[in-house]
């Protein structure tokens, strides 16, 4: 991963829209808040004010994956859907690309996780000190060289799913923090958010919002 950010210039993609909420597939390589300093100041959020002017953050997704997100057109709205967020109301699921062959056709990865400091923003499992973190996983298909899995995270920690994949062997493929070698040799971080499900602020009705994977 090159030091310089260079993030995508395409069109935003608007998946949803009405009173209360927004919904946008967010592209690879995109910040979705602003970083520290102006080379890191063009961010999802900015770009969307630009069209929604009352557009407020409800959660984030990692600069290098793509697919759903969610933002709030009202303080009510950011208030009602971040308590979503919060009580783990909210349903997501993932769409990735891991190193090698997983051994089942389904699981569940439950190891706490806590930042690594010395190497910010890079996460570790710490079973005294880290935070629950639970990932349910699905593959799609498999081969030898490499599995299409669905991540299912139960818990929301800051790089949850590439963490969770390292810890049992099989890295997300493209990862600029944690895959090595023939892994991380990928033009992105294989690492999609393909739907959310929420309920609408407004009368509270479910909604399922899907985004397809670009790989």
């Amino acid at each position: 991963m090159s030091d310089t950010y260079t993030p995508p210039q395409d069109p935003l993609v608007f998946l949803h829209d009405d009173h209360e909420v927004l919904l946008v597939d967010k592209p690879a390589g995109l910040l979705s808040v602003p970083g520290k300093g102006p080379d890191l100041a063009d961010c999802l959020l900015t770009r969307v004010q630009q069209v929604f002017p009352t557009a407020l953050l409800v959660h984030r997704l990692d600069r290098d994956t793509s697919g759903v997100m969610i933002f709030a057109l009202t303080p009510y709205a950011q208030r009602h859907l971040g308590l979503q967020f919060e009580k783990r109301q909210t349903i997501k699921t993932y769409v990735a690309r891991v190193w090698g062959a997983l051994p089942d056709k389904t699981g569940t990865v439950d190891l706490p996780l806590i930042v690594d400091w010395p190497n910010r923003p890079r996460q570790m499992v710490d079973h005294e000190n880290g935070k629950q973190a639970v990932t349910d996983w699905r593959v799609v298909r498999s081969s030898p060289e490499e599995t299409r899995v669905r991540l299912m995270p139960r818990t929301g920690r800051s790089h949850q799913l590439r963490v969770h994949m390292l810890a049992i062997g099989h890295p997300i493929l493209g990862d600029p923090f944690y895959a090595t070698g023939a892994a991380r040799d990928h033009p992105r971080l294989m690492l999609h958010s393909e739907t959310l499900q929420f309920r609408h602020p407004d009368g509270g009705q479910g909604m399922r919002i899907t985004a397809k994977c670009p790989f």
